[in-house]
């Protein structure tokens, strides 16, 4: 799953109160105010104690999350731009939802002509032209650097339906220039001799798909990063939680972010790239009185990475057909029970996704389910995984979970889901795309979040968007569908 997210044994938060970044939840409890805005039209003030005083410093930009998201996006502002920029976190890079997905890059599960798909398209090339650079680096290349991989991915299916809906996909995406096969039972078999979809299955094939490891990723772009640091234009402050936005008091627009300890000024633009936790962070940030409201839901997935496992060889990233629905589910075609946007419900869906990391590591997944920001491990969840699994790989079938227990990893985490409410029955449905733009009646306010199980394979992507928009660029994708704007 390229969905990011936790480990499980990360600190667990206070159920009540939710982390301002995009990678943990809040380990500093303690240093969380009720800050709230005043009445439209006067200041919003940081709230300090004498007892803590705060550092004041001056910059271009100021990113509120370090996720991949976020370091990205200060990323591609240092490398292509003259600006200075300033990243806050609650907690530290890869401590959470960036640093547990299965690091696709993948195209297989994307619909051509939707709203994401030129930014997935724009992403990947951008990702394939930093791995090229690194390659023509030396220093072990873009496998030692960034763990990337072309593994290729192949999306199976097992029955007829599924079938004609390969079938259908395959023609699709090749029809918009993507390099697709579609494999019969015999076919797939002579690639992925362990996998087992019956008389009835088979597979489409994307030899050009891609995967990276998202913590050999984090540490690369994090250096790149931090070479613009002696001359003044980059700055980290990390476990250090965003608390509100200062308001001029000349102009009434949004000037700085203060965190616990610091108090950030931007000038040029504040970006919020929070994740998961953007909507409990935005509520804080504006006034009661205030409108907007960015349905941003924390959609909770586990995650099993298995070392030394010698049962099962793969040579290829593989995903059953119906983990496509996660991203492009209708109302028409989603389980309320699966789909509702009731968190107390706490229903989940689980989808067979299988690869080897760089490491040797086989990584199983997926699962999604409303939970709120619980970071409890769900036995029933990782069970249900194991046995999913075990249809695809006869292999897995003879060997008990709990066998395993002292070579396996479970992460757990919280994807960023954008849900809709529609007009039947108030269900709640997905949005389907990433929310990426300047705030109304705040010009030099951005949002970047609601990336779902996308963070990593639209990071470099959301990235330069955010860039061109920040200084007044055409952009290379189209602006317009993740505006903020007349949208929620």
């Amino acid at each position: 799953m390229d969905a990011a997210t936790a480990f499980a044994t990360a600190p667990k938060p206070t159920p009540a109160l939710f982390n301002p970044s995009a990678s943990s939840p809040l380990s500093h409890s303690s240093l969380r105010l009720p800050v709230r805005g005043p009445r439209r039209g006067r200041p919003l003030r940081a709230l300090q104690s004498p007892s803590q005083p705060r550092d004041v410093s001056h910059h271009d930009v100021v990113v509120v999350g370090a996720g991949i998201v976020g370091l990205a996006i200060a990323r591609h502002l240092l490398l292509h731009t003259p600006l200075s920029v300033a990243v806050a976190d609650a907690a530290v890079p890869c401590s959470g939802a960036t640093g547990a997905g299965q690091g696709y890059i993948w195209m297989s599960h994307r619909t051509p002509g939707s709203d994401t798909w030129e930014l997935a398209v724009r992403s990947k090339q951008l990702w394939e032209e930093l791995a090229a650079e690194v390659d023509g680096q030396g220093g072990g290349g873009a496998r030692e650097r960034l763990g990337w991989m072309r593994t290729g991915s192949l999306l199976v299916g097992r029955t007829s339906e599924e079938l004609a809906t390969l079938e259908e996909r395959t023609k699709a995406l090749s029809q918009a220039g993507i390099q697709a096969e579609f494999l019969s039972t015999t076919s797939l078999h002579a690639l992925e001799p362990a996998l087992c979809v019956g008389k009835d299955g088979g597979a489409m094939f994307l030899p050009q798909d891609c995967q990276i490891d998202a913590f050999q990723a984090v540490s690369l772009i994090e250096k790149t990063n931090n070479s613009y640091s002696p001359e003044g234009r980059y700055v980290e402050l990390f476990n250090d939680p965003a608390m509100s936005l200062i308001r001029s008091d000349v102009t009434g627009t949004i000037e700085a972010v203060q965190t616990s300890q610091n108090i950030l000024y931007g000038r040029k633009a504040i970006v919020i790239a929070s994740g998961a936790w953007t909507r409990s962070l935005w509520h804080n940030f504006l006034e009661p009185a205030s409108t907007l409201d960015i349905p941003v839901k924390p959609r909770k997935g586990h995650l099993l990475v298995l070392e030394n496992f010698d049962k099962l060889k793969l040579n290829h990233g593989l995903m059953e057909v119906g983990y496509v629905g996660h991203q492009v589910a209708k109302l028409n075609s989603i389980s309320v029970a699966s789909e509702s946007g009731d968190d107390e419900h706490g229903s989940s869906s689980i989808s067979m996704t299988a690869t080897l990391d760089t490491k040797g590591n086989l990584v199983l997944g997926s699962s999604r389910e409303f939970k709120g920001f619980s970071r409890e491990v769900d036995k029933s969840i990782v069970k249900c995984i194991w046995e999913r699994a075990g249809e695809f790989f006869p292999a897995m079938r003879d060997v008990p979970l709990d066998s395993i227990d002292k070579n396996m990893q479970i992460r757990i985490g919280h994807r960023p889901y954008i849900s809709m409410k529609a007009d039947v029955a108030s269900i709640s449905v997905p949005d389907g795309k990433p929310v990426i733009g300047f705030v109304p009646d705040l010009p030099n306010v951005l949002i970047a979040t609601g990336h779902e199980g996308s963070g990593l394979t639209l990071a470099l992507g959301t990235a330069e968007m955010v860039t061109d928009m920040i200084v007044g660029n055409p952009g290379k994708v189209d602006f317009s569908p993740f505006s903020i704007k007349n949208r929620f």
